[in-house]
């Protein structure tokens, strides 16, 4: 029982091929491409007024040279919403419950604001790995346990998008699966169950964004 409930994780595949890569490409078709119109449709400009709210929402806490990020974290997080919502749907696969995907995008944005932040401002990046006035006995511990917490970073990340959306899709298959069970022996409770698991999954789809624009804040924040 406990194997086939962590089934639905596996990257789907088609004569051997894993399919996590159609998967990750498929969804940017849903999204219109902008036209050269003076008027857009409803859809377009609702898609506009997002993204310039959630641009707008993202550089406030970040200087002028960090507004070079705004389109890669932009596209980061309209990306991951995208990834965690489609994987709502019935028979859909969801790419950001891997481990190695999370990984793989938060690594690399992750050594990019390391490398930024030696170059444009070495003493202050320094400056973190020890905190001012600390007592000289505490110095060589301080400094280690700092390095540790700085190179956790990206591990943190991955684990915490893919912790969140596996233990959320765990538990509405639980109840899904209960639902189904008691509905020939307690009708009751399973109307019950349905209606906690209709809850479930609203809260679910909040969850879902959430946890992308966590994704990509926390990222601002070692950018910043």
């Amino acid at each position: 029982m406990t194997v086939s409930l962590f089934d639905q994780f596996m990257s789907p595949t088609l004569l051997g091929v894993p399919l996590i890569a159609l998967a990750i490409t498929l969804p940017w078709i849903m999204y219109p491409a902008p036209t050269t119109r003076w008027l857009n449709s409803r859809f377009l400009a609702l898609q506009g007024w997002f993204i310039n709210r959630f641009t707008q929402q993202l550089l406030l806490p970040l200087s002028l040279g960090g507004h070079k990020w705004a389109a890669l974290l932009t596209s980061l997080m309209i990306f991951l919403i995208t990834m965690n919502m489609l994987g709502l749907l019935p028979y859909t696969f969801t790419p950001t419950t891997q481990l190695s995907l999370n990984l793989g995008l938060a690594t690399p944005l992750w050594l990019a604001t390391v490398i930024i932040g030696m170059r444009n401002q070495p003493t202050h990046a320094l400056g973190h790995l020890l905190p001012e006035g600390t007592p000289g006995p505490l110095i060589p511990v301080l400094i280690v346990i700092e390095t540790i917490s700085l190179f956790i970073r990206p591990l943190a990340l991955g684990v915490r998008l893919t912790a969140n959306l596996t233990a959320g899709h765990l538990l509405i298959q639980l109840i899904s699966t209960a639902a189904f069970v008691l509905l020939s022996s307690m009708p009751v409770v399973a109307l019950l169950t349905s209606t906690v698991l209709v809850l479930l999954t609203l809260l679910e789809v909040a969850v879902a964004m959430i946890q992308a624009y966590v994704f990509v804040l926390l990222l601002t924040l070692y950018l910043q």
